[in-house]
């Protein structure tokens, strides 16, 4: 049965304590109250799968239930007619900064290429929107199935901004969106029969739009300001509800502590042998 839809709330971001702050090196999962309360589901036993066993749908359903969560890309494209293009993809992220590059997977339709990919392939060009939650669902319903000749814009009631350094337009209501030139492409062939599966994009950024207000006082972006959703399994999208903040070890400050820690348990490990 499915649970009772409660009242929209714009989520509250919280900054917390990271769930072991007291951490020291080495220190076993097992040893940390949330860690054995983790470690109990192992009695269940585990469930293991070969992708080449089971059908592809089934090994799709079970990768975006688990690798969550994951960025939304929201694309605008031109076809070679002019004919505009916005769509949703959650197999989206960051490849370097140096150059500026994003990656977009977008898969066949029916053994076709979707308008997207159609668009970036013969025009080169596109752009990334970030979807912020207060107009999620205005993004959402470009994830119709339409024909080509359908605007998503008109169904959308968001507004197209001019970009700068390309074609499509940008979403106004975006808050950080990226004027992209396509890097590279890539055709992935399809395990069964040797057809186009997906389309890797490699977009070299161009141009960046970030809305000051969403700034902090780093001059980087604020995620409790941006209010980013993210892509989980199935038709379900995620708030950021929270975060803490894990500093990285720095050598120069903890390499002796770690090298101690090295040396006396290999000390130990060689007495028990």
């Amino acid at each position: 049965m499915a649970q009772p839809l409660s009242v929209y709330t714009p989520p509250e971001f919280k900054y917390t304590a990271s769930p072991n702050p007291g951490f020291k090196y080495g220190q076993k999962v097992a040893e940390t109250e949330s860690g054995k309360a983790w470690l109990e589901g192992e009695k269940d036993g585990w469930k293991d799968i070969d992708p080449a066993e089971i059908e592809p749908v089934a090994t799709y359903l079970m990768m975006i239930s688990a690798i969550t969560p994951r960025p939304v890309a929201f694309v605008s494209s031109l076809s070679e007619a002019g004919d505009e293009n916005l769509a949703l993809f959650s197999w989206f992220n960051m490849v370097t900064h140096n150059p500026p590059l994003i990656s977009i997977s977008v898969s066949t339709s029916k053994s076709a290429l979707k308008d997207t990919a159609h668009n970036i392939k013969a025009t080169k060009e596109f752009t990334v929107s970030i979807i912020s939650e207060p107009w999620v669902d205005n993004a959402n319903v470009c994830a119709v199935d339409a024909p080509s000749d359908v605007n998503e814009w008109l169904i959308s009631g968001l507004t197209k901004e001019p970009s700068l350094r390309v074609k499509p337009a940008r979403v106004k209501e975006s808050a950080f969106t990226m004027e992209c030139e396509l890097y590279k492409d890539i055709d992935i062939p399809n395990a069964i029969n040797g057809g186009i599966s997906t389309t890797l994009f490699l977009g070299l950024i161009k141009h960046i739009h970030v809305r000051k207000d969403m700034l902090n006082a780093r001059g980087t972006v604020d995620p409790a300001k941006l209010q980013p959703v993210g892509r989980m399994g199935d038709i379900l999208y995620g708030s950021l509800g929270g975060g803490y903040r894990l500093a990285r070890p720095a050598w120069s400050a903890e390499g002796e502590v770690i090298q101690e820690f090295i040396k006396t348990k290999e000390n130990d490990n060689a007495s028990a042998a």
